[in-house]
């Protein structure tokens, strides 16, 4: 288990980086420039999955990290 943690949590966390890079949120480049719309909305359909995604990998990869040193 010791040799297949380090690779497990690099999978993890390279799907953790695409799923945060998929989510979407209000103004986008908007904001730089001086636009505040303020404006979020709930999530629906896909950005939700991707969200509770997130979520979920998240959580996987602190539970890994925690356990890392115990085994």
């Amino acid at each position: 288990m010791k040799t297949f943690l380090p690779f497990i949590q690099i999978g993890i966390s390279v799907i953790l980086i695409i799923l945060v890079l998929l989510q979407q949120r209000g103004t986008a480049l908007g904001s730089s420039f001086g636009q505040e719309s303020g404006f979020y909305g709930t999530l629906r359909g896909a950005e939700k999955k991707i969200f509770i995604l997130t979520c979920v990998f998240g959580a996987i990869f602190i539970i890994l990290t925690l356990l890392s040193p115990i085994f």
